[in-house]
């Protein structure tokens, strides 16, 4: 996920995306490991509940931001996503996961939960 153009610090990076998330108790996920990892990858996870889009098909632009301990955009505590500094176009935008989302079982902050390049 790169910036298309310049982002003054405090823009919210995703303006408009507001896709309902959908809350699932863990022992409600499938249990096939193919679709198991496409939740631990992608969802928000808070304890034994997982948050992802009605459907993995309507994944938006922010559900694909890379992991960064150094990161240059931030999460409220509504999901959206705002620059923590000026951005320059072409620039990866990245988060710290850590900062909205428990990691999955078998995962830590050294083992990117997304692996998209």
């Amino acid at each position: 996920m790169f910036a298309i153009r310049h982002v003054p610090k405090n823009t919210k990076v995703f303006a408009g995306e507001n896709d309902e998330i959908l809350w699932r108790d863990t022992g409600s996920l499938r249990k096939k490991r193919e679709l198991r990892r496409l939740y631990d990858d992608f969802a928000i996870i808070k304890g034994k509940v997982y948050g992802c889009p009605t459907s993995f098909n309507r994944l938006t632009p922010a559900w694909y931001m890379n992991e960064s301990k150094k990161p240059n955009v931030r999460c409220d505590e509504t999901y959206d996503f705002y620059s923590l500094r000026d951005l320059d176009a072409g620039e990866e935008l990245t988060v710290d996961y850590a900062t909205f989302s428990d990691y999955p079982d078998g995962y830590s902050s050294a083992r990117p939960r997304r692996n998209l390049k």
